[in-house]
Formats: C-alpha cells, sequence, structure tokens
C-alpha cells in the first residue's frame, strides 16, 4: 500500500448529486470527493433546461407526479415518484439558499419553462445554462469548506469490500500513475451516467459508467439498463461535438421541420414538439431513415429575436460559432445518447445491497424514471437523494467502525502495455455496435450482433490487456464494455417495446409491466 487516505464518506464524482452530498455532509463529518477530471467537469455542468419542481399555484404535486408516472410508461415507483416531488420545493429552497441564482420575470416570481411532458410551466431554470449555475456555485462552497477534502484527476478502480462491507476504495491517481488506498466509513458512488458507451453523446468524455460498473463488479444489482435516453435535439455540424440544444426550445414554440419545411412532429403524437422525448427521438431516426437524410431542423425563428436571445444566449452564441443564427433560421440536429435511466439498484436512503456502499443521481436506479426520464427530473433526483443518503449516513456514522486492517492493493495486479492505440480502437468499436445495434431502434439480430461483439471484446480485453492494468483509457475501456453487457443482456430479456427500449421484433407493449432486474452470481468472473 502507497498511501492511504482516511476518511468519513468518500463521494466518487462531483457533478450535483456528489457535490451537495458533500456540502450536507460537511456540517457533520470529514469529506472527500473524487473527481476523474477537473473538479466541475460533469454532466450537471452542461445541463441546459433546468429542475422541475412544484413551486407556482398554477401547479401542484399530484400533476407532476401523474406526468412522470405517464412518462415512465408503468415502470416507475409510485412511492419513489411522490417521495421525489413532495421534496421538491425544499430541494430548490436549499439550492437557493447556497446561492444558486433561478432566472425570474420578476422581482419576486421565477420564470418557469415548460418541457416535454410537463402538463405545467414547472422548470426553474438559469437561462439555458440551469448545471454550470448549479454546478459552479456548489464547487466554490466546495472549495471553501475545510471538511472537504477534494481529490481531482482521481479515478476509483474499485471498491473495497471487507465482511461484507464496504470500507473504501482503490484509487488511481492519473497525474502521479499510481494507485491510492482510501478508507471511509461510508462511499458514494455518484459518478453518472453512462452515455458515452454510445458513438454520439451529449455527455462529457467522464460519463463512461464508473460508478455503475463498480458497483456492479462489487456485487450490487443492477436495474433496466435498457432504457438509455436519447435526447432529440443535438447540433448536427463535424465540430460541434454534439452540443446540446435544449428541450426547453421545444417547450417555448421550436418546430421540428424535415427539409422542405414541413413540420413532422403532429403526424407522430397529438402534443407534437412537446411529447416526451423517446416518441421524438423515434419520429426524429424515422424520418432520417425514411429520407435518407443526415439530419432534420429545429426552427425557433418565428419568435421575436429578442427573446430568443435572452431565453437561450448559451445556444444562441455556440450555434453563431458554427455559421448558424437561430433568431433567422433552422439549425440542424439528430438525436444522441443523453440519460441512463437505469442503474444500481438502491432504497429510498440511496443505500444498494451492500452495506455502507451508497449510489446517487445516475449512477443509481431509485425508481423515479421507470422507463423513460421526464425532463428536467435528473437534476430534481440528485437534490432529494443527495438530502435522503445525508440523513441516513448521518444517523448511522457513530455506528460504523473500519477494520483494524484495510486489504492493501495487489501490485502484482499491474501490467504493462504500451498499445494505446488498440484501447483507443477498442472504444471506439464498442461506441459504434451499440449505437448501430442498441440504439434508438432495436431487432433480436441487432441484439444478438451487439452480444456477439461484446463477449469478443471481453475476451480481447481479459487475454491481451490482462485484468488489471491501471491507466485511465483502460479502466474506462473495462468499464464500458461492462456497461455494453449489461445493457445488451437487459434488452435482449425486455419481449416488448416500452418507454425508451422499442424493438421491431416486439412492437407492442406487454399487459404487465415488469423492471429488468440483473443479479451478479457469487463466483463468477467478472471482467
Amino acid at each position: 500500500m502507497k498511501t492511504q487516505n482516511k476518511f468519513d464518506v468518500l463521494i466518487v464524482g462531483s457533478g450535483a448529486a456528489g457535490i451537495s452530498l458533500a456540502l450536507r455532509l460537511s456540517e457533520h463529518c470529514k469529506v472527500a470527493i473524487l473527481a476523474k477530471s477537473d473538479l466541475e467537469e460533469s454532466a450537471t455542468l452542461y445541463a441546459q433546461g433546468g429542475i422541475a419542481a412544484v413551486t407556482s399555484a398554477t401547479d401542484n404535486i399530484d400533476l407532476h407526479i401523474a406526468d412522470t408516472l405517464t412518462a415512465g410508461a408503468g415502470l416507475c415507483d409510485p412511492d419513489v415518484v411522490r417521495f421525489v416531488v413532495e421534496h421538491g420545493p425544499k430541494s430548490i429552497q436549499w439550492l437557493i439558499d447556497q446561492g444558486v441564482k433561478f432566472t425570474k420575470e420578476k422581482k419576486d416570481k421565477y420564470d418557469l419553462g415548460q418541457e416535454g411532458g410537463h402538463s405545467a410551466r414547472r422548470i426553474l431554470h438559469a437561462k439555458d445554462a440551469t448545471g454550470k449555475e448549479m454546478e459552479m456555485t456548489l464547487v466554490e462552497l466546495a472549495k471553501q469548506n475545510d471538511n472537504i477534502t477534494i481529490f481531482e484527476q482521481h479515478i476509483a478502480v474499485d471498491v473495497i469490500i471487507q465482511q461484507n462491507h464496504c470500507v473504501g476504495a482503490y484509487v488511481y491517481n492519473i497525474a502521479k500513475d499510481k494507485v491510492v488506498t482510501f478508507t471511509a466509513k461510508a462511499v458514494v458512488l455518484a459518478t453518472g451516467g453512462a452515455s458515452r458507451v454510445y458513438l454520439y453523446s451529449s455527455t462529457p468524455a467522464v460519463a463512461s459508467g464508473d460508478g455503475i460498473a463498480i458497483g456492479w463488479r462489487a456485487g450490487c444489482r443492477v436495474c433496466n439498463m435498457e432504457f438509455n435516453q436519447f435526447h432529440p435535439t443535438c447540433l448536427y455540424h463535424p465540430e460541434a461535438g454534439s452540443f446540446l440544444v435544449s428541450e426547453a426550445m421545444r417547450g417555448e414554440g421550436a418546430h421540428l421541420l424535415l427539409p422542405d419545411g414541413i413540420r413532422f412532429m403532429p403526424e407522430f403524437d397529438s402534443r407534437a414538439e412537446l411529447a416526451p422525448r423517446d416518441i421524438v427521438a423515434r419520429a426524429i431516426d424515422h424520418e432520417m431513415k425514411r429520407l435518407g437524410i443526415r439530419h432534420v431542423l429545429l426552427d425557433i425563428s418565428h419568435k421575436p429575436a429578442a427573446f430568443i436571445k435572452k431565453r437561450f444566449p448559451t445556444i444562441y452564441k455556440r450555434c453563431l460559432e458554427f455559421g448558424f443564427d437561430i433568431t433567422k433560421e433552422a439549425i440542424p440536429v439528430v438525436p444522441a445518447a443523453h440519460y441512463t435511466c437505469g442503474g444500481i439498484m438502491v432504497n429510498m436512503n440511496g443505500q444498494t445491497d451492500i452495506p455502507n456502499l451508497y449510489a446517487i443521481g445516475e449512477a443509481s436506479y431509485t425508481g423515479l424514471h421507470g422507463a423513460n426520464r421526464l425532463a428536467s427530473n435528473s437534476l430534481l433526483e440528485c437534490m432529494v437523494y443527495s438530502y435522503a443518503a445525508c440523513k441516513d449516513i448521518v444517523n448511522n456514522l457513530s455506528n460504523w467502525k473500519l477494520p483494524a486492517k484495510i486489504k492493501p492493493w495487489d501490485e502484482s495486479r499491474v501490467t504493462d502495455s504500451n498499445e494505446e492505440v488498440f484501447i483507443l480502437h477498442n472504444w471506439e468499436e464498442i461506441r459504434s455496435f451499440m449505437w448501430d445495434y442498441v440504439g434508438i431502434v432495436r431487432s433480436n439480430k441487432r441484439l444478438e450482433r451487439a452480444a456477439h461483439r461484446v463477449a469478443l471484446l471481453k475476451q480481447e480485453i481479459q487475454e491481451y490487456y490482462g485484468n488489471f492494468r491501471v491507466d485511465k483509457n483502460l479502466l474506462e475501456l473495462r468499464n464500458l464494455i461492462m456497461l455494453a453487457d449489461l445493457m445488451v443482456n437487459s434488452a435482449k430479456q425486455r419481449k416488448e417495446s416500452r418507454g425508451l427500449h422499442y424493438t421491431l421484433d416486439y412492437p407492442d407493449t406487454s399487459s404487465e409491466a415488469k423492471p429488468t432486474i440483473l443479479i451478479p452470481q457469487k463466483g463468477q468472473k467478472i471482467l
């Protein structure tokens, strides 16, 4: 063991879930945060739309619950949905108390947006950069907090399980190229989702499903990994890096158009552009394949230019960089992988199957999202479960004791290789076949092809690289292939089309809604 860092709580991940939990816990104990890149680099930073909560007299809790259940297509846990929605206003107030500045239409009234699937205006936002406002505000508070220690450029390899309890994690220090052992009375996986398993994604490069893979290797159940949400509208441009164009634009009246300028969403759903994301994404995918086109168009230019610039300053400026003026013309858009609705199974305190191991945010499966996430419910889930996990950890912390001896990192597990070109090739291969075979529209044949590629790559990684070579790219590759395996296996088990899972071989929805739960088998060999 080269170094040991001892804390009360170790949080893996620095997005909205992890950073808010750290701030809450800091009033009671010593906390460490691991950030794979810079502290603020997370999916939260790029979240444009906002956070959903009932904060106006024209809205109510039951409406928000009903909208969430409808979007979830029968797979939401009603008790969890009510728990999250009822705690929404309190979570918003906590953010405001921390200094987060949501956009107001008047001095004492917040400007509430509306997005697909919502029956009322309930989206609090900071113009079109809500995630950035939240993340940067909370990050600055964390940096100033004496009870929070921040470790940037650190990636968790695996959690440490002793006597069936989680007691810490082995962590790779990227800058120093060494493994460090962290011990903690509780470990929280808050690493975000796994959208980078797909070729086109709206999420940052750090979203490689690390937490879900770590939880699965540790023995946690995962649930509903077949449900990956594709955001319908990302800017189509070779240099844009799948820049997200917020659903809030459609909420404010933007139209989806074919190349000839004709709207097509009214033909697919009575809610047109405000239909849930799975319906809109499938409609775009259908039209692109039917016409053989590379993109469709999104047009808000019929709205006043001053309104567009004020409401969507980030999108306006970014599109302008690529030669598109959204106040005057339609912009090319395509769907891209956006949100992982499945994840590590947890209870209403964020506890996993393993004592002292928690998971919150997009890495977890709480039962809130079901078969499809309602827009802007994700940041709400982060805030509510950071509160719930904090409460549970604080209530139990004094009763938890660390073992006298912690298993050291086995240095013999490290192997050497300079074949980075093969790692990058395998990374791209995973993302390509997942996009082609496990994307917006699936079939038995496509899933079998994906399963075949997963098996070959798992064998290649096992044989060529060795099990435990420590390197950022290989650690991420290892996690990505594991996530691909979980997604494909989950998709193969669902013999119906529901929510985000649409298959040509089973186009109808079953009368019985069941979650897809995968359980690690004791003694099984896991990559």
